[in-house]
């Protein structure tokens, strides 16, 4: 039986190989928020509100581009909602805490944290603080994100204009897609994403950023049922 201790510096070393993505993640982040002309203490007050390297970028650039704050929620909402598959899978482990422990714990789970965790928690189902574990990596996360964008800020505020950020952008999503391109489905429904993006793009309150996800997630279900 592993104790507190041992078990969050367990959820921080199972971890810290994520680092190498999430470092220069972190600082892209911050450097773009201030690229698009955002203040830094706005940058830095929503990364540590949304926690989120995608939902920030996307979020950031929908209000730069002139979106609702309701579309540029909505959007963020979106990209999070993979998190109610990771309360529903976590659940299993964490019913018994108090509600702030829960509360505290899902603020602080990321896909790297949930991924190590999860992976830990399947396979020593009998130790007792098992949440230790996934605070470790959490925290963990949370604390060099924050430093990453922190960074970020400081280098996007000495960066000459015409040697601009912006370009990061599409090269970061590109990245974050480029790892699914390996399955069939999956490129069939990104291009279902991307065309209907294009179809939607006149749309009003650019509504498109809404609409096409929805039509790629219809998608999505069908080629799941059809696999079945």
């Amino acid at each position: 039986m592993l104790s507190k201790k041992q078990l969050f510096t367990r959820g921080m070393l199972d971890v810290a190989p994520h680092m190498l993505s999430v470092i220069p993640f972190g600082i892209i982040c911050g450097a773009i928020g201030v690229e698009l002309g955002f203040s830094p203490y706005l940058v830095y007050g929503m990364s540590i509100i949304i926690f989120g390297g995608a939902s920030q970028i996307v979020f950031l650039q929908l209000l730069s581009g002139g979106a609702s704050s309701l579309i540029a929620v909505t959007s963020v909402g979106i990209i999070n909602s993979r998190h109610l598959l990771y309360g529903a899978v976590l659940s299993e482990y964490l019913n018994k805490l108090s509600f702030i422990k829960k509360l505290f714990i899902s603020y602080i789970v990321v896909d790297q944290a949930f991924a190590e965790s999860a992976k830990f928690f399947k396979n020593n189902k009998s130790e007792k603080y098992l949440h230790y574990h996934l605070i470790g990596a959490g925290c963990t996360l949370w604390t060099c994100w924050q430093i990453a964008t922190l960074a970020g800020i400081i280098l996007g505020s000495f960066v000459p204009e015409e040697l601009g950020l912006k370009f990061t952008i599409p090269l970061t999503f590109i990245a974050i897609v480029v790892q699914d391109l390996k399955k069939l489905d999956h490129v069939i429904v990104m291009l279902v994403c991307g065309i209907s993006s294009l179809l939607f793009f006149n749309a009003p309150l650019k509504s498109y950023i809404i609409i096409s996800p929805i039509i790629a997630l219809f998608v999505a279900s069908l080629i799941l049922r059809l696999k079945k």
